[in-house]
């Protein structure tokens, strides 16, 4: 078996990938934005911890939609044997090209752990979890790390961090331009990410601040990167990954588009959870909408298939 090559997925003129995002980047969505032109879809983050102890949850996240290839499952911890033993888990669930490793996260939650963006602190520990994960994947699938600039504006490190995961085996880095301080506040240094570029041979995803396609063309421009990462801005927008369809002005089209997704969800989770989810998704469609205010009122009271395709049809 060979491992599957990522560079060869960037060959097209502006590779734009979803980035994995904690209760947005579920099976509908991800089916949405592929559609419209995503080159690679990435899963929610899932924890290792919870994959290995048997975490139903957890599994459920696993699955990759129809036609979602390339499909990645993006993992967390801090545990080099536990996150070797999740990534073969995931490989036997879900067979997804790419395995993720997040050591980017910012969240309190995450970081008190040690998880996530804590260890770009101990960038040895972190080799040695992706060194693991390596081991333990094979040939079975490529195995990806994103991380961030650094820490905080006091230890930005992420050309040495780029050249550990480089060194551990790692198949392709995503670089976020902020440290784990600013979180998600400020600009994002796009400089960075061509230091790293410029310091390893495997491909570099650039990632912040990719606010629409013409972004998206200035920052592989600006980086040299070999694609870029989207993540907010596919919230409720995933024309962006279109190179022929731009985002439609009208309520009435964007919310043809929620409700397709809204009623693939409704598919694999029931109605219910999926009405209640719908909530947040149709209000990031109805974006800069006039008059959007009216439709968000009814999407946020809305627990029901029949209203929510009431409300796209008014």
């Amino acid at each position: 078996m060979q491992r599957f090559n990522i560079k060869s997925h960037f060959n097209n003129k502006l590779p734009m990938l979803l980035a994995p995002m904690a209760g947005v980047t579920d099976i509908a969505f991800r089916e949405v934005c592929k559609s419209f032109g995503a080159v690679i879809t990435y899963s929610e983050m899932v924890s290792s911890k919870a994959l290995v102890y048997q975490d139903a949850k957890s599994v459920t996240l696993l699955p990759r939609g129809t036609g979602e290839t390339p499909y990645a499952v993006q993992i967390f911890g801090s545990d080099h044997a536990v996150m070797a033993a999740a990534a073969e888990k995931v490989l036997d669930i879900a067979a997804p090209e790419i395995i993720d490793v997040n050591m980017g996260c910012p969240t309190p939650k995450i970081v008190r752990s040690g998880d996530g963006s804590a260890l770009m602190r101990d960038p040895e520990l972190a080799g040695r979890i992706l060194a693991a994960i390596v081991s333990a994947v094979g040939n079975r699938a490529a195995v990806t790390v994103k991380f961030r600039k650094g820490w905080d504006f006091g230890s930005v490190n992420a050309v040495e961090f780029a050249r550990i995961m480089e060194a551990s085996g790692a198949d392709a880095v995503t670089v976020h331009g902020r440290t784990r301080s600013q979180l998600y506040a400020g600009s994002a240094d796009w400089d960075i990410i061509r230091e790293v570029k410029a310091a390893v041979s495997i491909p570099v995803i650039a990632n912040g601040d990719v606010a629409n396609r013409s972004v998206a063309e200035r920052c592989i421009a600006h980086t040299n990167a070999d694609a870029v990462m989207v993540g907010r801005a596919a919230m409720g927008n995933p024309w962006i990954f279109s190179q022929d369809t731009p985002r439609p002005d009208s309520a009435a089209e964007l919310l043809k588009t929620a409700l397709r997704q809204l009623e693939r969800a409704a598919e694999i989770k029931g109605e219910r959870t999926a009405c209640m989810e719908a909530r947040k998704h149709f209000s990031w469609y109805l974006k800069g909408v006039r008059d959007a205010g009216k439709y968000k009122q009814l999407a946020a009271k809305a627990t029901a298939l029949a209203e929510f395709r009431a409300l796209a049809a008014m």
